[in-house]
């Protein structure tokens, strides 16, 4: 294990393609201990860099560092006032060991289905940052996530932050179904993101986590949700379009017939929530 004491000094070591980025270890120390997976040679601890820390406001964009972590997210002022939705998806990632040294671009990178902050991330519109020594450069979450457990992410670079757009009037929930009410891999995580404008739903994203090989938003429901006034049978409509729109598997979690129903339930539960009826 290799700890560099600088963003230059990761990137350089990186660019030799030798090495494994870590960071809070919640996930790649089980392959480590060869528990899952093939473990990785060389490591590159990256627990230190302090550029990749950080939760502010800058350019109308609530920017996260790839470091911080979920208990960062779920206690920042910021987080709460701008996006609510993220620290509360923090909150349900595992106990307190786990969320005082797992990390947000750890989540992204790890690249679950399952992982429980990447709906949140589709349905905000962020877009993550990645960095090596070739310079830095800017992906649409909906772009990042390529198949199951694969993302656009270089062997030589690093998630620096993540930069999520602020927009006041729009409303972000989550929510997630587990075998528990919490410390629990999820079944089912959804996101829904909306603006309300002459008492209809606008600019609608649907984001889901355990329905597929990655991360998903659902066009077919979202095209529902868009521009209709909120009421009992636009939920309807909707839950059965969802219901049908996603492909989830069965596995040791879940079966896809479970996953199917609870999808639809969770979304129609959340319509009738935001439209007060």
């Amino acid at each position: 294990m290799t700890t560099p004491r600088s963003l230059p000094e990761a990137y350089a070591l990186l660019s030799s393609g030798a090495y494994r980025p870590i960071a809070g270890g919640t996930d790649l120390m089980v392959q480590i201990t060869g528990e899952l997976g093939e473990p990785p040679e060389r490591v590159l601890d990256v627990w230190r860099l302090e550029e990749l820390r950080g939760i502010q406001v800058e350019d109308d964009a609530l920017v996260v560092g790839a470091l911080s972590t979920y208990t960062e997210i779920r206690r920042s002022a910021l987080v709460g006032e701008w996006l609510p939705a993220l620290a509360q998806a923090a909150g349900t990632i595992g106990a307190a060991q786990i969320q005082n040294r797992g990390t947000l671009g750890g989540n992204i990178v790890n690249a679950s289905p399952a992982g429980d902050t990447l709906p949140v991330l589709l349905a905000a519109d962020a877009s993550i940052i990645v960095g090596s020594a070739r310079g830095e450069r800017e992906v649409a979450a909906a772009d990042f996530w390529t198949g199951y457990r694969e993302t656009a992410r270089a062997a030589d670079e690093l998630v620096v932050q993540v930069r999520f757009p602020l927009k006041p009037a729009r409303t972000i929930r989550f929510r997630k179904v587990g075998t528990r009410r919490a410390q629990a891999i999820s079944k089912v995580v959804l996101a829904l993101a909306y603006r309300e404008d002459g008492g209809v739903w606008r600019d609608v994203r649907v984001a889901l986590g355990s329905v597929a090989a990655t991360p998903v938003r659902v066009p077919e429901t979202e095209s529902v949700l868009e521009g209709a006034a909120p009421r009992a049978t636009v939920a309807d409509h909707a839950a059965a379009v969802i219901g049908r729109e996603i492909k989830p598997i069965d596995d040791v979690r879940s079966t896809a017939e479970y996953r199917r129903a609870v999808t639809g339930r969770i979304l129609h539960r959340l319509l009738r929530e935001e439209g007060g009826w």
